[in-house]
């Protein structure tokens, strides 16, 4: 957070994103050994993908719902070639015209935020998390230590997702990469 404070409880986390109108939900992952052999694997082939996508589609059947059309797996980890030059695209503030939607299925990640008083705010999301961060939502992202995340990401329409850079600073960071 922040003042420094770093809340684990639901309840305070809830409030810290409530100006932000940031959904963040608890989804459990399916306990089927095949989907966790998979997640646990760094590089996943197309049809690994589609694996994994359809055993927790349950989820995309809540999210259509709502106006979701497509759905894909990210899987970020450090044997990518060009990962720096990747990530650099998200770790600077910035916005998008549609909601950024992930549900983290392995590995962690660290949003940033911007709220609306110009304060800042972080929040890792684990494996096991939703995140729902609203359009216009100012913010940034960057990986853990671990340098490794499978995330689910869902679309309404892709071309809302292309970062509009802020000039704002980052203020400060939960953790640091090995860039």
């Amino acid at each position: 957070m922040s003042d420094g404070q770093i809340y684990r409880q639901q309840e305070d986390i809830q409030r810290e994103l409530a100006p932000l109108n940031i959904q963040l939900r608890h989804w459990p992952l399916v306990d089927h050994p095949a989907l966790h052999q998979l997640l646990a694997q760094d590089q996943l082939i197309d049809s690994e993908k589609e694996t994994i996508l359809t055993e927790l589609d349950c989820y995309f059947v809540e999210l259509q719902a709502s106006g979701y059309q497509s759905r894909d797996l990210i899987a970020i980890h450090p044997a990518i070639p060009g990962l720096d030059q990747l990530l650099a695209k998200f770790d600077r503030c910035h916005t998008h015209d549609d909601d950024e939607v992930r549900y983290i299925v392995a590995g962690s990640g660290i949003f940033g935020f911007v709220r609306p008083d110009r304060s800042q705010v972080e929040l890792t999301v684990e494996a096991g998390e939703y995140i729902n961060v609203p359009a216009g939502t100012e913010h940034w992202f960057y990986l853990t230590d671990q340098r490794r995340v499978k995330a689910i990401r869902y679309f309404i329409d892709t071309s809302g997702w292309v970062p509009i850079y802020t000039d704002t600073p980052i203020a400060f960071r939960l953790a640091t990469t090995n860039s």
